[in-house]
């Protein structure tokens, strides 16, 4: 989650887990200053960023002025899959997917969103992982990504107490009347053949983003924002 500007953060440092502060390259604001220097003091990660990357990232621009600061709470970057289970929340598994650039927007889609993390069970090369998190904006620096086998993980989301919820073209519950709140292992499939049936098989329940039109489905990341949104309403998050 983004805390954005000099209040909200001066607030974070005090009451929340603070994990990462962007800091405005060459910003003159005394008192961004002094969070940095606490940031410091206390061993949290700080990365100096452009202009350009701050308006682009920041959640409020005012008068199209970027903040001088911003922190990430509540999310480790460099967090393990253990971390990850251990924390709970909301994660998504990306199971199947083959072209880059999709499980790139997915990634990217799962980050602004909120989630803890994103597994990803695709068989690329490491030229073609490289062009995904390209295509994701980079947000593996906000967020942890982790390649994986999804039967392995899922198994793993369940035994640590998580729901697993998969979406597919077909199923019995909307993303408005499924319960998205509490430790949530959130499933998309590939492009062609879907989530693998053995994961169907472990998944508590199948949600199925409506569809009036003639085409056989959405694009990856469609359904995916769309059940998104609706689990930051749920859990108040927005």
């Amino acid at each position: 989650m983004q805390r954005c500007g000099v209040e909200e953060v001066s607030k974070a440092l005090e009451s929340e887990d603070v994990t990462l502060l962007l800091y405005l390259r060459d910003s003159s604001n005394s008192k961004a200053a002094r969070l940095r220097k606490i940031a410091e003091q206390r061993g949290i990660a700080v990365r100096e960023a452009s202009m350009r990357d701050m308006w682009r990232m920041a959640r409020v621009n005012e008068n199209q002025t970027p903040p001088p600061i911003l922190a990430l709470v509540g999310r480790e970057p460099s967090a393990t899959v253990e971390d990850v289970l251990e924390s709970g929340g909301v994660s998504w598994l990306i199971a199947g997917a083959r072209y880059p650039v999709n499980i790139g927007f997915t990634i990217r889609t799962a980050e602004v969103s909120g989630a803890k993390a994103v597994f990803v069970d695709g068989d690329l090369s490491h030229s073609e992982k490289k062009a995904a998190k390209r295509a994701s904006m980079k947000a593996h620096r906000f967020m942890p990504v982790h390649w994986v086998d999804g039967d392995e993980i899922v198994g793993r989301a369940r035994d640590a107490g998580f729901r697993v919820l998969s979406l597919e073209d077909s199923g019995p519950t909307e993303p408005w009347e499924a319960d998205l709140t509490g430790d949530v292992l959130l499933v998309v499939g590939g492009e062609h053949d879907g989530i693998p049936q053995s994961i169907l098989e472990k998944s508590d329940s199948v949600i199925r983003v409506p569809m009036s039109g003639f085409v056989p489905s959405y694009n990856l990341q469609a359904p995916m924002a769309v059940v998104a949104a609706e689990a930051i309403r749920q859990r108040g998050d927005g």
